[in-house]
């Protein structure tokens, strides 16, 4: 026959046995907490000329998370495509990365932005002409400024070119998304998007550019 003694003593062991897992869940709960807080994400902004093109090199990239086209480095509020592309209020077509720093780093999306530009041409990019369409890295902080201009210096060094670098390397100003219809063009009108890439060079003269 059990005890009352030892009844009590198995009700306080499976006390504290619940207790134990309550406590372990709460851990578990405080860590995913942290997990999730600490995770961040960090923007960049790239302008390569048209910004079709400019969305689908950074989709390919792990971490990631979107890319939307828009204009930067302006003086007007709020402009539109037409304004933007009349070439009279200081913008230059560009494209917006919110990427995952534990994924990709930043110097890694430099890589790809010099890759998709021509950093020899002050006229604009390929067969777009005017300041609306000029190469430039917009940084976000110091530390993008640094690798920003750590990436210059290097490609500057590495004399692969033989005329001098023009793209700009500015603080990032106020970044305008453009109209929905321009968001994920390559996607949504695959034929017409290659189609421009193609009769507007780009592909030729990055090959000519960036082979090895």
């Amino acid at each position: 026959m059990i005890t009352l003694r030892e009844k009590l003593t198995n009700i306080s062991m499976a006390l504290i046995f619940v207790l134990s897992l309550l406590l372990g869940l709460a851990s578990l709960v405080q860590a995913s907490g942290e997990t999730i807080s600490s995770s961040k994400t960090e923007r960049a902004v790239f302008a390569g000329g048209c910004f079709w093109c400019m969305e689908g090199p950074f989709d390919k990239l792990p971490g990631v998370i979107s890319t939307r086209s828009g204009y930067t480095a302006g003086h007007v509020k709020n402009p539109s495509y037409r304004q933007v592309s009349a070439g009279r209020t200081g913008h230059t077509e560009a494209v917006e990365i919110v990427f995952d720093p534990n994924k990709v780093s930043f110097d890694q999306l430099l890589k790809v932005f010099w890759r998709n530009i021509d950093p020899l041409d002050a006229k604009g990019q390929f067969c777009d002409k005017g300041s609306q369409y000029r190469a430039g890295i917009f940084y976000q902080n110091e530390s993008q400024q640094a690798s920003a201009e750590s990436s210059l210096a290097m490609l500057k060094n590495s004399r692969r070119f033989q005329k001098p670098i023009v793209t700009e390397i500015t603080r990032g100003s106020v970044f305008y998304p453009a109209e929905d219809y321009h968001q994920d063009y390559y996607l949504k009108n695959p034929v017409r998007y290659k189609y421009y890439r193609f009769s507007c060079g780009r592909d030729k003269r990055l090959e000519a550019l960036w082979s090895e």
